[in-house]
């Protein structure tokens, strides 16, 4: 499974970064009923932290995010789940099929690389900020030096062009 794919399916609701239902269950080849029957029949092994249920208002924001306009026609008549990392690894141990055992690697990798990618990220960001202060400061010097070199040639032209006494 190409992990670019993966990746597009992946948002970030609540501050986390999900996988909502419907593209698991595209991932996986199954109905999107179906996978919801799973987990609420295994709804213990799913706490906050591994799954929850989208709002009303955040299923409004993410769709106008992602414009969408007509969510009956994408599928999307209920309120969908959103599954964390590790709710799409508990997934594997509900949906037991080799295809499923497959997809959860692949997701799982991909969310290893989308966090890799964030580190990766920050470091660079890091790195940008303390090169903006250390140019900064070079910065001063060289203009302080261009100002002095200014002001003196300003002086020495003053000098030049004075009116002569005797």
């Amino acid at each position: 499974m190409e992990l670019k794919i993966i990746q597009s399916k992946i948002h970030i609701i609540k501050d986390r970064k999900v996988i909502l239902d419907k593209d698991l269950a595209t991932l996986y080849g199954v109905e999107t009923r179906v996978l919801k029957q799973a987990v609420r029949r295994n709804i213990e092994r799913f706490p906050d932290d591994f799954m929850f249920q989208i709002s009303k208002e955040e299923f409004a924001n993410w769709r106008s995010q992602n414009v969408m306009s007509n969510a009956d026609k994408m599928g999307l008549r209920h309120l969908p789940f959103a599954f964390t990392e590790q709710g799409v690894a508990m997934l594997s141990s509900v949906l037991k099929s080799t295809k499923a055992i497959e997809v959860n690697i692949s997701i799982i990798r991909a969310f290893v690389m989308l966090r890799q990618h964030l580190t990766d990220y920050k470091d660079l960001k890091e790195q940008i900020t303390q090169l903006e202060k250390e140019m900064n400061i070079k910065f001063k010097d060289i203009n302080q030096a261009l100002n002095y070199l200014l002001k003196k040639d300003k002086s020495v032209v003053e000098q030049e062009n004075r009116q002569r006494i005797g």
